[in-house]
């Protein structure tokens, strides 16, 4: 059985784990909760806690595929909740997924591919008995924004990769391996956004619309958790726009430099076509050539030469062209 944690909660305080190798103890009595965690759990597993319980056989379905994105569905008196974890590792986002099974006197947590533990949320909660004692709906707020929580160091951590590049690009052109990078983390953050579309609509729908095992004075709580998704969610889109800027500067910067190139190459390709005009007017070997038979015609010719080259110079270097 891959139960990670079984207790049972009595007006805020932990009274006793629960055994699933015994009947006993699972009779909640009126104040009592019981708050299960499981991770990556069988058909077996998870079908033990469906009859005991009564889940609804496609919210278990649901938990089972753990391909889903996050929503808010409720069944009779119970509510399924599916939110998506995120890491960042090496500038790639790894996506988990989150089950939550909501009962009047349970709730069942479904961990698939999350290496973050719900161990020290758990720690957290069981230090507030006040705030434990609204029941499962505020331990419900509190897993969502222990999820939550975790994107934030995502999009910070990209951020500042975006500023380290965005100084990059000011010393020397873009390469084909930053290229490659910049649109890597483009895809991430364009995948990670339709995570965080359907996380804020789920945490809108719990905020204001009646749902079972939510009640009137918890439902304040996932304001925090909402406004922590859409801040999330406009730093996401603003790291996805620094991106694209860093590319399109990148990009002119490169042209600027060949622009530049380009006109140090043709200023001197017009200087050099004096001398090359002049000496190949000379060079046609005709009888009757200006100057030929003059004494100082050669000395006079290599004057033109250097004082027409020496005004051209002057001229493409006040231009800014050399």
């Amino acid at each position: 059985m891959t139960v990670i944690a079984a207790v049972v909660y009595r007006n805020g305080q932990r009274d006793r784990e629960l055994s699933f190798d015994e009947a006993a103890g699972w009779d909640l009595a009126e104040g009592e909760f019981a708050w299960i965690g499981l991770y990556e759990p069988s058909a077996e597993e998870l079908g033990l806690l469906k009859a005991r319980f009564k889940l609804h056989p496609l919210a278990v379905e649901d938990a089972l595929q753990a391909h889903q994105l996050p929503k808010v569905e409720a069944y009779g008196d119970q509510l399924f909740v599916v939110a998506r974890t995120a890491r960042l590792d090496d500038e790639e986002i790894h996506y988990g997924e989150t089950a939550i099974f909501l009962g009047p006197k349970h709730i069942i947590t479904v961990r698939h591919g999350s290496v973050r533990a719900h161990t020290p949320l758990r720690g957290q909660l069981e230090a507030s008995p006040q705030l434990l004692k609204h029941g499962v709906d505020y331990v419900l707020h509190g897993v969502l924004d222990f999820i939550v929580d975790g994107y934030l160091p995502i999009v910070e951590t990209i951020e500042e990769e975006v500023l380290g590049m965005e100084q990059e690009i000011s010393e020397k052109p873009l390469s084909r391996t930053d290229v490659r990078r910049i649109l890597r983390l483009r895809g991430e953050l364009l995948r990670f956004q339709r995570i965080l579309g359907p996380m804020r609509e789920t945490c809108s729908r719990i905020l204001h619309v009646e749902l079972p095992c939510i009640d009137a004075e918890v439902r304040p709580y996932f304001r925090d958790v909402l406004d922590h998704v859409r801040r999330v969610e406009d730093m996401a889109e603003g790291a996805r726009e620094m991106l694209s800027f860093v590319f399109e500067a990148g990009v002119l910067l490169e042209q600027q430099g060949q622009t530049v190139i380009t006109r140090r190459l043709a200023a001197w390709a017009a200087i050099l076509a004096v001398p090359t005009a002049i000496a190949g007017v000379y060079g046609m070997n005709f009888r009757f050539m200006p100057e030929l038979t003059w004494r100082y015609g050669y000395f006079l010719v290599l004057g033109a030469i250097a004082l027409i080259c020496g005004v051209l110079f002057g001229r493409f270097r006040r231009s800014g062209w050399l």
